[in-house]
């Protein structure tokens, strides 16, 4: 776990990716540690297009567990007022202030990862992440993490299980820049 949340940790972008293929934004990420007396590892995540970063489009919570096997497990979580913690992930110690209730667990919408030869990989299970979306009835991410990349493949599927939104040629790529 300590392996997976230093590779994940850090300022991402994938301005590299947005300026060879136009399907793909410039979208920064950024995953900070939290909460480091609790189970577990604990990461503030926030996602905004590289034109707003005080407007981001995803901010989560992610706490890594290691489940029998050595598979660990990526949870995530929403928050309560997402606005009060905007760029907070500059402050460390900030989210010290909360516990755990200002979250809410997305069911069924954790990532299971495997050790790979450069990293990490892994993916939600099949169908059970539910979505309201753009009329999805369920969504899927793929990841791969190496020390130098995160490769988030996230989609939204709707009850006949037709894409409704997310990239449909792969996964975009964040390099980290920091």
């Amino acid at each position: 776990m300590d392996a997976l949340q230093d590779i994940m940790t850090g300022h991402f972008s994938s301005e590299a990716q947005s300026r060879q293929d136009s399907n793909f934004f410039h979208i920064t990420l950024h995953m900070y540690p939290i909460w480091k007396d609790k189970d577990g590892k604990w990461l503030y995540v926030e996602q905004a297009s590289a034109t707003q970063q005080d407007k981001p489009y995803r901010q989560r919570v992610y706490q890594l567990t290691e489940e029998d096997g050595g598979l660990l497990v990526s949870k995530v979580y929403s928050l309560e007022n997402e606005d009060k913690f905007v760029g907070k992930w500059q402050f460390e110690g900030f989210f010290d202030q909360f516990d755990t209730g200002i979250l809410k667990e997305r069911e069924g919408c954790a990532v299971y990862l495997k050790k790979t030869d450069k990293g990490f990989e892994g993916a939600t299970k099949d169908k059970m992440c539910t979505s309201t979306l753009r009329g999805a009835s369920w969504a899927s991410s793929k990841v791969t993490i190496t020390k130098d990349r995160i490769v988030s493949w996230d989609q939204g599927f709707d009850a006949d299980d037709n894409q409704v939104w997310g990239a449909t040629s792969g996964g975009y790529v964040f390099d980290r820049i920091e």
